[in-house]
């Protein structure tokens, strides 16, 4: 994905993971235009396709309409698709005596680095073709600056420094929900609605083996849900609003009569 930064539409309040390498459980052939790698996750053999194309700004997370966004077409280089195993089934916990070893610190500075230059503000292990639960996340005031005043103020949207957080335990904290359009870099070029609770608290531990817990409200919040959700196998389009499901270029027409309005409830 370049990492051209570029305006964002009023109706693109999306988040989602920047990502690498297509996780396949059975053995697979070499794919036309693909780089096919194998990795070993606990001892695990996996088998894993990279897709080569190219993508466009934020697309899994704040992409839109102009200013080159993606479309439905546009794809990621190097993310795990929807269909993918790995996309759908539960992942590992990691052993804490493995949180310091080689292998899991490898696997959290991949994670990091692929999301930053996508760039976006979380990514989960899975969607680097890593079936364990481990989650990265980071918005900046940069990344922030480009969405329309009202637009942050609607989302509750602040900065915040990189998290890393293994074994992640979500919990909610009230019963406060919001409604907002989100993409994924495994969904590429589409968006659709999902709600989400306003106020969680994250628990786990850090990328050192620390204890650590996050209380976070509005936008953060989404995102902690947002990956959360990953390590479940469950993606945003599982959640989603029907009805609400449209390509990117479609971000700023109006959604069907009967669908709930975006926003807090």
């Amino acid at each position: 994905m370049v990492a051209l930064l570029r305006p964002v539409p009023a109706a693109a309040l999306l988040l989602a993971p920047a990502a690498a390498a297509a996780l396949l459980l059975a053995p697979a052939a070499p794919l036309a235009g693909s780089a096919v790698a194998a990795s070993a996750v606990s001892g695990r053999r996996w088998r894993s396709v990279r897709t080569n194309a190219g993508g466009g700004w934020l697309s899994g997370l704040l992409g839109g309409k102009g200013g080159g966004a993606p479309t439905a077409m546009a794809v990621t280089p190097g993310t795990v698709k929807a269909g993918d195993p790995v996309l759908h089934e539960p992942a590992r916990e990691v052993a804490p005596g493995d949180v310091a070893s080689e292998k899991v610190q490898g696997v959290i500075d991949r994670m990091i680095d692929v999301m930053r230059k996508a760039p976006g503000v979380g990514l989960a292990a899975p969607q680097i073709g890593v079936p364990l639960r481990i989650i990265v996340l980071e918005d900046t005031q940069e990344y922030i600056s480009y969405a329309p005043r009202k637009d942050i103020e609607a989302q509750d949207r602040r900065p915040f420094d990189l998290l890393v957080i293994i074994n992640p335990k979500l919990k909610n904290t009230s019963k406060r929900t919001a409604l907002f359009f989100e993409g994924c870099l495994s969904v590429d070029g589409y968006r659709a609605v999902v709600e989400r609770h306003l106020d969680v608290e994250v628990s786990g531990l850090d990328r050192n083996g620390s204890p650590i817990k996050v209380q976070a409200s509005g936008w953060q919040a989404r995102i902690l849900q947002h990956e959360c959700d990953h390590l479940e196998g469950t993606l945003y389009v599982d959640k989603m609003v029907p009805r609400t499901f449209r390509i990117v270029d479609n971000l700023d027409l109006p959604l069907p009569i009967g669908c709930p309005p975006l926003g807090a409830r």
